[in-house]
């Protein structure tokens, strides 16, 4: 992934990266903490008991920002929007183009749709 800025090399590493709790492994957050981006992932239960049981020796429960993980939750629902299409979620197309129009399609048709259902 490659963010583009105003000058000089595109970046390579995102700001943050928000993921569910199935990802909320020892060993991923170390990897996010060594390359130094930030871990918008929500603690699972177990792992919380796990931890609360070591008493001291157990750590600092992690941080999580709950607005970012809205924002993921956000971008999860339209994806599951935009693959609700058939052509979407299959991937059938051959060639990128044509993938990529049908994306386009089917965004419009998404945005059309609320238009409707706020004039309602």
């Amino acid at each position: 992934m490659r963010v583009r800025l105003p000058v000089g090399r595109p970046r390579t590493r995102p700001g943050a990266v928000a993921a569910d709790r199935a990802y909320s492994s020892r060993g991923n957050r170390a990897y996010l903490r060594k390359r130094r981006i930030k871990a918008v992932i929500p603690e699972k239960r177990d792992q919380a008991a796990s931890r609360k049981r070591k008493g001291s020796r157990g750590g600092r429960p992690v941080g999580h920002d709950a607005d970012l993980y809205k924002e993921r939750n956000t971008v999860e629902r339209l994806i599951n929007r935009l693959k609700a299409w058939r052509g979407i979620a299959t991937r059938c197309d051959k060639k990128p183009d044509s993938y990529l129009a049908g994306l386009h399609l089917r965004a419009a048709m998404i945005w059309i749709d609320d238009i409707l259902r706020a004039t309602e």
